[in-house]
C-alpha cells in the first residue's frame, strides 16, 4: 500500500501517544539526533547508493516529523504552518516565478528584509569552519562586496601564499606561530572565495580529495604489502615510490575511461 506525507505524520502523532520513549523526548533532547541524521544523509549522497539515501532521508524526515508534533502539542505551530511557510518563502525568494518577475539575489532580498546587525547574524553556531566562510562570503556578495569574477579571487590566493611564505625560513621552521596561523587562515579564506565563485563548495572538494587521499594511501599499503613490507617502516623516498605508483596507476585507468 503506498504511503503519504499524512500517514508519517499520524504515525508520529501515534508514536508520541502510545510509546514512552517518543513521548519523553523534547525539542532539546532531540537535537544531536537531528545532526547525527543530517551527516548521514550527507554520507548517502557521497555513496551514491540511492536505497540508502532514501532510508536515511525517511529517517531526517522523521526528525522534521518529531519537531513539528511536539510543537503541535505545545501549541507553537503545526507541520502544515511548517509547510506553509516554506511555500511562502520559496515564492519569496523566485519573484521572478511567483512575483513581479524581477530577478534578484536571495541574499541582497534576505539582507533587506532581515536588517542583519552583523554579516554573521543568524548562521549556526556549529557551522563548520569552510561552510562559515562560503557563507558569510555570499552574504558579502549579495549586497555588493565581491569579485566580478574568479580572477580576482585566483590573485589574492597567489598573494597569500606569497605572504605566509615570509615567515616560513630556509629550514622550513615558523618563527611566530600566531602570525603564521593568521596568514594561513587568510589564504583559507582566499580559496573559499576562489571555490564560491567558480561555482565549487571548498568543503566539497575537501571531501573528495580527503576520499582521494585515503584511496590512494590504502593502494601504496596494499603495493608494499604485496612486496612482503610494511608501510610504515620505509623512509619518505621509499613511500614516495609507492605513491607514484599507485599515481601512475590512477591516470592509466583515467586514459581507458
Amino acid at each position: 500500500m503506498q504511503r503519504t506525507m499524512d500517514d508519517a505524520l499520524a504515525l508520529m502523532r501515534d508514536l508520541r501517544a502510545r510509546c514512552e520513549w517518543d513521548r519523553a523526548q523534547t525539542h532539546s533532547s532531540l537535537r544531536p539526533y537531528l545532526i547525527e541524521e543530517a551527516h548521514e544523509v550527507d554520507d548517502a549522497i557521497a555513496s551514491g547508493d540511492d536505497a540508502t539515501m532514501r532510508d536515511e532521508l525517511g529517517d531526517l524526515f522523521l526528525q522534521v516529523l518529531f519537531h513539528a508534533v511536539v510543537a503541535e502539542e505545545r501549541g507553537a505551530f503545526t507541520m502544515q504552518d511548517v509547510a506553509g511557510a516554506l511555500v511562502a518563502k520559496m515564492h519569496a525568494r523566485h519573484p521572478h516565478l511567483y512575483g513581479d518577475g524581477i530577478k534578484r539575489s536571495w541574499e541582497s532580498m534576505k539582507a533587506e528584509k532581515a536588517r542583519r546587525s552583523t554579516l554573521e547574524d543568524g548562521l549556526p553556531s556549529g557551522l563548520p569552519s569552510l561552510h562559515r566562510a562560503h557563507r558569510l562570503q555570499d552574504r558579502a556578495a549579495g549586497v555588493g562586496f565581491d569579485w566580478p569574477n574568479a580572477l580576482g579571487p585566483l590573485a589574492k590566493v597567489r598573494e597569500e601564499i606569497d605572504e605566509l611564505a615570509v615567515h616560513v625560513n630556509a629550514e622550513g621552521a615558523v618563527a611566530d606561530q600566531d602570525a603564521f596561523e593568521a596568514e594561513l587562515g587568510d589564504l583559507l579564506f582566499a580559496v573559499v572565495n576562489l571555490a564560491r565563485k567558480t561555482g565549487v563548495h571548498g568543503a566539497l572538494a575537501l571531501d573528495r580529495t580527503n576520499a582521494k587521499f585515503v584511496r590512494r594511501y590504502a593502494a601504496m599499503e596494499a603495493l608494499a604489502a604485496a612486496d612482503g613490507v610494511e608501510l610504515t617502516a620505509l623512509s619518505l623516498e621509499e613511500q614516495d615510490r609507492y605513491w607514484d605508483q599507485v599515481k601512475a596507476t590512477e591516470r592509466q585507468q583515467q586514459s581507458k575511461g
